[in-house]
């Protein structure tokens, strides 16, 4: 199997279902087998009922299910660690990146990088990124933090569409602690200490309505969990 895409999903059972028809029309269309892993994180709306119909109709979509929230650092490792495929995606279930823009991670990773992940700070003329505008500035200040706590060389840490190499899968998520939203970070620390070749690629990426990443609610934490991820591998 080539393609394994993973997607966290909290409550996500309006915005999830025509982004997975998105995903399963792509892959369709390229003629290979793939396989597509949605982690219910203890969703407490639809999600469930939702996601057992559409693996009806879709074989190619496997279903985890967690009985208590793990945050989305835990429920994209439980899936990338469950994949089975060649090359690992996880993507958000907003469909904030079309699912058509892994054609640039795949080239990237094709030419021999072990990590691709899409960037929404890249200026690239083929791409279009619209987001909010406070939303815009507090990546700006967040990634200004994350170059401090030693992360080299990547403008978008947060970008919610990255690829892995099934080995680079393995160590770097089997090492993973950092179960909240800062998981990204942690990620890429363990990348860039490991030696791994990371390939920064910009990506279409629209805004979406209902996100659960809130400058002022879920940033404190996030710092938090940068510092914590710096500590853990310094010590490693």
């Amino acid at each position: 199997m080539k393609w394994s895409v993973v997607i966290p999903a909290f409550n996500e059972a309006t915005r999830l279902p025509p982004y997975l028809e998105q995903i399963f029309e792509y892959f369709d269309g390229r003629g290979e087998p793939y396989e597509v892993i949605v982690v219910n994180d203890a969703s407490r709306d639809g999600t469930g009922a939702m996601l057992r119909a559409v693996a009806a109709r879709h074989p190619a979509l496997r279903v985890i299910t967690h009985d208590v929230n793990h945050g989305k650092g835990g429920a994209v490792q439980a899936g990338m660690l469950t994949a089975t495929g060649h090359f690992r995606l996880f993507t958000d279930a907003d469909g904030a990146t079309p699912i058509a823009e892994l054609k640039r991670l795949e080239a990237a990773l094709n030419a021999g990088a072990d990590v691709a992940i899409g960037s929404r700070a890249l200026r690239d003329p083929a791409v279009s990124v619209r987001a909010r505008p406070h939303r815009a500035l507090a990546g700006r200040v967040f990634n200004w933090l994350v170059t401090c706590v030693g992360v080299r060389g990547i403008t978008d840490t947060q970008c919610g569409f990255k690829a892995f190499t099934a080995a680079a899968t393995e160590r770097l998520f089997g090492a993973l602690q950092t179960q909240g939203f800062g998981f990204d970070v942690e990620l890429l620390l363990r990348a860039q200490a490991a030696g791994y070749r990371v390939a920064e690629v910009a990506v279409n990426w629209s805004d979406q309505a209902g996100s659960k990443v809130g400058v002022l609610t879920t940033g404190p934490g996030m710092l938090a969990q940068i510092v914590r991820a710096r500590w853990r591998v310094g010590r490693t």
